[in-house]
């Protein structure tokens, strides 16, 4: 037992506690929950609570890297309203008309031209197409678009799918160097992060978006191949997919990349900038509010960036390589393992400020590795689910042991009060570990009894005894809790208290003598009211026998009654020394052990080396005369005589 409470102290002082199985269950039940939540967004169709989340922390970090500046391999001639509205021509616009703008950007050497224009249908314009071929067959590399999905009609009680590809009409086709399809894909919360890489046909055929058609013939790189959701190779490395999307590193919000007017570039009026376009890639697309082929980004929702920047986006990642990264299921369990076992560790201070302040820098630091993970490597590692281990496996815990300890603290606040004043309680609460109040400690014991209350309470009704009982006890522990004693017990009229534990006081001895005094004083008192009031015709006498030394004390008995007690060989003899005061008839004896604790305040008086029952050994026992200085009217002797 002294082993269990020397550990508990220790791990009081060092400020770790172990943790309770409720917190336990706390802990691993988040760790679980979230494991769960984590397996569950891989196998569902739609994204997770977390998932959409982590979606979140990755447009911010993307947001607080800010814009960078483009590579400057790309530029974009917009369909924007300024055109619109010069031109005062209808969308789709004219092959012909397209055919003009191509041909200024070939002779301004643009590298590649790229039309964002589905040209499998022939054009409204007679000899549009054959213009915009040979415009096309002029440019140094030109890539174009093309549609590819699937469609699900129900008949009856089946369901058919079907598919369909369409791309460029033929005599395109013959003009173009390349061609690709332009599936850019939303989340589910209405963000473009990224577009479809690839799709494959049911007969096996597999079309590449056209920002790899730019990047392979910008960089005279072979066709990508070896598709899997996870990835795919191009211009000899492999390609991180994330379930078959290509992750776009945009450069920045919409208008991040060099944008030009295309009414205006027809018109000549970009003449010194637009020789500018030469050894560069030349996209052409809608840009105007008013045709919707806006998207919300990483960096806005609310303003919009066209689809032909986002291709731009695209195939810039994929020139300079900015691949980004989802890291892979196993690595979100893993953090969620290190956050528990974190969180594990913050649980065991017994300080909840320290808890809160460890978990919060630990949050901290993990967003930080975050973002520096993001920034230096482009990848983006779980976030959401770590966080939440390391804030709820850290505050329900902490939480349930608040609660726990309020509750405990409520116990021992009720057990307590019935033993010691409520100030005292508060003090033991605030200042001691409850856990170890059991243990083998020096301390003072006070044995009190009224001689003769057994004849007298014979003469007397139940009424009358409770009425003069109950106030006499009622008044003898006021005095007790007032010098910091602990009440053990009461046994009809005696009073068994002690003094040291559980809240320790040095001067024990001191102050149960104190007490003892105060005790025969009060009594003189309550005898006087009461002969004053007729209720008592004789008066009440007690004897009060004190000792100290090493004693057990600590809570004993059972899981429906627990008592605050002491036991041993020194709370006898406290006991047999309260005999004596009949014997002697001296209201207050102490022992040997005692009186060495308080010789130099009090004045006393040796009786005799005596041996008292239970004991093999003589004790010398002594009276209490007064503390030491005080006047005739103060010494017990005097009281006593009265």
């Amino acid at each position: 037992m002294d082993n269990h409470n020397d550990t508990s102290s220790r791990n009081t002082q060092s400020g770790i506690r172990s943790i309770s199985r409720l917190s336990l269950i706390f802990l691993l039940g988040t760790a679980l929950l979230l494991v769960v939540a984590s397996l569950a967004s891989t196998f569902m169709n739609t994204p997770t609570p977390i998932e959409r989340l982590d979606y979140a922390s990755r447009d911010l970090a993307m947001r607080l890297r800010g814009p960078r500046q483009p590579s400057g391999d790309i530029v974009i001639v917009a369909v924007d309203d300024f055109s619109l509205n010069w031109t005062g021509l209808h969308w789709p616009w004219p092959r012909a008309y397209i055919a003009q703008i191509v041909d200024y950007l070939n002779q301004a050497g643009a590298r590649m031209v790229g039309l964002d224009v589905l040209l499998f249908e022939p054009g409204a314009d007679p000899g549009g197409d054959a213009k915009l071929a040979a415009a096309f067959k002029e440019s140094n590399a030109s890539v174009s678009v093309m549609q590819y999905f699937k469609s699900v009609q129900m008949e009856g009680n089946v369901r058919l799918e079907s598919e369909t590809a369409k791309t460029p009409l033929p005599i395109y086709r013959e003009a173009l160097t390349g061609f690709g399809t332009t599936a850019i894909s939303s989340d589910a919360d209405a963000i473009t992060r990224g577009m479809l890489a690839y799709q494959r046909t049911q007969d096996g055929t597999i079309y590449y978006n056209w920002a790899f058609e730019l990047a392979r013939l910008y960089l005279n790189a072979s066709p990508p191949s070896d598709p899997t959701p996870e990835g795919l190779t191009f211009n000899g490395q492999r390609v991180p997919l994330d379930a078959g999307r290509l992750l776009v590193n945009f450069a920045g919000p919409s208008g991040t990349y060099p944008t030009y007017s295309a009414a205006r570039v027809v018109l000549g009026d970009y003449s010194p900038e637009i020789y500018g376009v030469g050894d560069k890639i030349v996209l052409i697309g809608i840009t105007s509010d008013t045709i919707p082929d806006n998207y919300a980004t990483p960096f806005s929702a609310q303003v919009r960036t066209p689809g032909v920047e986002i291709v731009a986006n695209a195939a810039d990642t994929l020139i300079n390589q900015r691949y980004l990264r989802v890291a892979p299921p196993w690595v979100n369990l893993l953090l969620i393992a290190l956050a528990t076992m974190l969180a594990a560790v913050f649980i065991r201070s017994t300080q909840p400020g320290l808890t809160i302040g460890l978990m919060t820098a630990a949050m901290l630091v993990f967003a930080a590795i975050y973002y520096l993970v993001y920034r230096g490597l482009g990848y983006y590692l779980p976030f959401i689910a770590p966080e939440a281990m390391l804030f709820l496996g850290t505050v329900l815990p902490t939480l349930e042991q608040a609660v726990s300890q309020e509750i405990e603290k409520r116990r021992v606040r009720g057990l307590f009060t019935r033993f010691i004043s409520p100030e005292m309680v508060d003090q033991l609460i605030a200042t001691q570990d409850i856990n170890s109040l059991n243990k083998r400690t020096n301390l003072t014991v006070l044995f009190s009894d009224i001689r003769g209350f057994t004849t007298l309470s014979e003469k007397l009704s139940p009424e009358q005894v409770v009425g003069l009982l109950n106030p006499y006890l009622e008044a003898m522990t006021a005095i007790i809790y007032k010098h910091g004693g602990t009440v053990d017990k009461y046994e009809g009229d005696a009073i068994m208290a002690f003094f040291g534990e559980p809240v320790a006081h040095p001067d024990h001895a001191q102050r149960a003598v104190r007490t003892a005094i105060e005790m025969l004083q009060t009594l003189a008192d309550l005898n006087a009211r009461w002969a004053q009031e007729g209720r008592l015709s004789e008066h009440f006498e007690i004897g009060i026998g004190i000792n100290s030394g090493e004693v057990f004390v600590g809570l004993l008995g059972s899981e429906q009654r627990v008592s605050y007690t002491i036991i041993g060989d020194n709370v006898n003899l406290a006991a047999r020394i309260q005999d004596l005061t009949k014997v002697y008839s001296w209201p207050i004896i102490i022992s040997e052990n005692t009186y060495q604790l308080i010789q130099d305040e009090f004045e006393v008086e040796f009786i005799e080396r005596t041996l008292v029952r239970g004991k093999t050994e003589s004790v010398n026992i002594y009276k209490i005369l007064g503390p030491k200085g005080a006047s005739a009217s103060e010494l017990i002797q005097i009281l006593h005589k009265e």
